[in-house]
This record gives structure tokens, sequence and C-alpha cells, in this order.
């Protein structure tokens, strides 16, 4: 799995300081990939959920254009 990520973070393709966590799903127990540390804990804090992502994702579109 780590030669096949390239030794970087599935989720923001970075080298990390330290070494990549095994990410899985609490749900299925399924491996889903390798992450760093910063990647691992925010989706940990998303709770997993897609749409949390997708909300935290347009808040950041708006805010970052000036309009909230």
């Amino acid at each position: 799995m780590l030669v096949a990520q390239g030794g970087v973070c599935a989720i923001c393709r970075l080298v990390p300081e330290g070494n990549l966590h095994v990410d899985h799903s609490h749900t299925t127990g399924c491996v889903r990939g390798l992450l760093c540390r910063k990647c691992n804990t925010a989706i940990g804090l998303l709770q997993d959920d897609p749409q949390i992502l997708k909300e935290a994702a347009i808040y950041l579109t708006r805010s970052s254009s000036g309009a909230i």
C-alpha cells in the first residue's frame, strides 16, 4: 500500500513528517489507505461523515471568497 501510494498521504498527497497511519472504516473495519497524522485526525474529527466534509468544503469555499 505504501508503494502504491508513492509514500504519500492518500488525502493530501504530501510526504508525512512522521509515519503514515493505516486508516480504516469504523463501520466495516476495512482498510481504506495510509494517511498522515493531520488528515487522519481531520477525518476522525469529521466523524468519517462525507456530508460533514462536503459542508466543510462549501464553507471554506464561501469564506475564502469573502462571503459567509
